[in-house]
């Protein structure tokens, strides 16, 4: 299910995550040459990219998150 990037985070190895509008979180690791994502790495990029859609499939598989039901 496409859902809005809303904010990000890093994760505890550092690696970027993308907050989707549904509450759940999405890696947007850039790692060539599986996964070019350049924009990732500046906060311009991250900006950009602010508002367009990924794939969330927690949503796809209605996934409820154990930290989001408290």
């Amino acid at each position: 299910m496409k859902r809005r990037i809303a904010g990000y985070h890093r994760d505890d190895e550092g690696h970027w995550v993308a907050d989707l509008e549904c509450g759940h979180g999405q890696h947007v690791r850039h790692d060539p040459p599986w996964q070019t994502r350049e924009w990732v790495t500046t906060p311009e990029g991250r900006a950009r990219f602010l508002g367009r859609t990924l794939n969330c499939v927690k949503c796809d598989h209605q996934i409820i998150d154990p930290i989001e039901t408290g």
